[in-house]
């Protein structure tokens, strides 16, 4: 079965930094899309950033030109760096993984736990 770990989530000021990683493990071959989604409260999910096997990414609005999602195929690892941060960016944020392929089967999607960011005024 395959598990995604998101780690670097915390308490951080307004226009500071954070960077989120999330490691997918389980005999994986290859993995197709990857994407970081966030969650506020009373709010619903919704896409933050993701990007192809092949590194082509694309971005909600708001965080266009704050954050920038990276990936490491060989450690089957997706990246969030996100700069400038704003009291808005405030929410639980979760990684997705798209089409793992391990050794005994295709997962079609795959989820971590959700880590906390929280931001200061």
């Amino acid at each position: 079965q395959v598990r995604m770990v998101e780690s670097g989530g915390g308490l951080v000021q307004a226009g500071g930094s954070l960077r989120l990683s999330c490691a997918a493990s389980g005999s994986i071959f290859s993995i197709n899309a990857m994407a970081w989604y966030r969650q506020a409260p009373g709010k619903q999910r919704e896409l933050v950033a993701a990007i192809t096997s092949g590194g082509s990414t694309n971005y909600a609005d708001s965080v266009k030109g704050r954050f920038t999602i990276s990936r490491d195929n060989a450690k089957n690892t997706v990246y969030l760096q996100m700069n400038s941060l704003k009291p808005e960016d405030t929410a639980v944020y979760f990684c997705n993984a798209q089409r793992i392929v391990t050794t005994t089967r295709v997962e079609l999607s795959s989820w971590g736990q959700g880590t906390q960011v929280t931001v200061s005024s």
